[in-house]
């Protein structure tokens, strides 16, 4: 191991030990409504990685937060941590020799970002899940290099989020074989999720629900109403049931949660991650409790305009026979065993459009659109699987607003 990353480490070691021996809780009220969901067996995460703003709206009832590239993004450019940057910059320098300006920003994003999530553990001693910088989602090794790192630092809180690639599928099932736990996020289908339970075993796994509905409505093909939550529920049937079967032991995240309504049509499932607007307008609500009952299993309609091509939605929540056999041989072969290819020549095989081929044209398409794609630019047969371009949208915006991030820190460290 590098001297710079051991230095930095211990460093960042001593800050969660802090963080975990010194806790600074604050009264936190109770909400009726929440203590409902959680008896439901809904356990209750906050989606935010600000500090001032989850204060204002924790509850008793959050047991834990998440992080992303976007949320850390937005914390750090309001310059709250440039400080912690450049103390560590000055670290980097007399321990790092030899490390690149891009290795220098690498090591700088790990180090702010832990320091984002440590703030958080001290001030409301949960877990929180953080997430691995976007440039090392098609690379293993890194990942799982990576994941070890900052599960290093503080066990006893921290949950690794790692997106959804071939790759990931790969670097999960060898995170979960060293007993770290978790996150699989940029989920959006079933099926999805169906290959990261039985293969990979991550302790979490998503479906964003609020981005299915708006990419139905934002596209004219229906008013959206119940896209995401549909996807949700099969996705958490699912998952029970191949719980029962002992197949594995991956929880269900619904993420994206867009309003108050989706908090309560949802209850039930394993895990929300609510954003603070949802939030808000959930305990402005104040519903009933009595209102609020389990609605797995639930059947959610949906309707679709003339313009859908609604034969390319099934794949949000349909797992048919031919994905199964094609998940049925991954898993004879073993998550740990395989690689990215491995995973995308099968999907070839089985016909299965798990992952779709992208030219860096086409990638640029995506990320210039940001997080809802353009349907119009994909039409026909032999265009991704929408599942497939939802995920691929997600990461490129992550991409986008982690090199904002980047910037930020470079600015820093061409300025000392």
């Amino acid at each position: 191991m590098s001297r710079h990353i051991t230095i930095v480490d211990e460093k960042l070691r001593k800050t969660a030990q802090d963080a975990l021996n010194n806790p600074t809780p604050q009264d936190s009220p109770t909400s009726p409504a929440l203590d409902k969901l959680t008896s439901l067996g809904t356990e209750l995460w906050l989606d935010t990685g600000n500090l001032e703003e989850a204060q204002g709206l924790w509850h008793k009832d959050f047991t834990a937060l998440t992080t992303n590239n976007t949320l850390a993004n937005q914390v750090v450019q309001t310059g709250v941590l440039d400080e912690v940057a450049r103390e560590a910059l000055a670290d980097l320098r007399t321990y790092g020799g030899g490390l690149t300006e891009d290795e220098m920003v690498m090591e700088l994003g790990f180090i702010v970002n832990c320091h984002i999530a440590l703030r958080l553990v001290k001030a409301f001693g949960v877990k929180v899940s953080v997430e691995l910088h976007p440039a090392v989602s098609h690379d293993i090794g890194r990942t799982v290099a990576y994941a070890e790192r900052y599960y290093a630092i503080c066990p006893e809180r921290f949950i690794i989020k790692i997106p959804l690639t071939p790759e990931g599928y790969c670097a999960v099932a060898q995170v979960r074989a060293k007993g770290i736990p978790v996150n699989y996020t940029l989920g959006f289908s079933a099926r999805q999720n169906y290959l990261a339970a039985l293969l990979s075993g991550p302790t979490y796994c998503n479906v964003f629900l609020g981005r299915l509905n708006a990419v139905i409505a934002d596209n004219g093909w229906g008013d959206g109403v119940n896209v995401g939550e549909k996807a949700e529920m099969a996705t958490q049937v699912m998952l029970r049931e191949a719980r029962a079967t002992g197949k594995t032991q991956t929880k269900l995240i619904a993420a994206s949660m867009r309003s108050a309504a989706q908090v309560s049509s949802l209850a039930g499932t394993d895990v929300y991650t609510i954003p603070p607007k949802a939030v808000k307008e959930f305990l402005t609500n104040n519903p009933d409790p009595a209102s609020i009952s389990s609605q797995v299993d639930h059947k959610f309609e949906v309707s679709f305009s003339s313009a859908a091509d609604v034969s390319r939605t099934n794949a949000f929540w349909d797992v048919d026979e031919k994905f199964k056999a094609f998940a049925a041989e991954l898993v004879t072969k073993g998550g740990v065993n395989l690689t990215g290819n491995d995973i995308r020549l099968a999907d070839s095989e089985h016909g299965t459009k798990l992952f779709y081929p992208f030219t860096e044209q086409e990638m640029t398409d995506v990320r210039t659109k940001g997080k809802i794609p353009d349907l119009a630019r994909w039409p026909g047969a032999n265009s991704p699987a929408l599942d497939d371009l939802m995920t691929q949208s997600a990461l490129q915006s992550f991409i986008v607003d982690q090199g904002a991030l980047d910037e930020h820190l470079l600015s820093i460290l061409r300025a000392s």
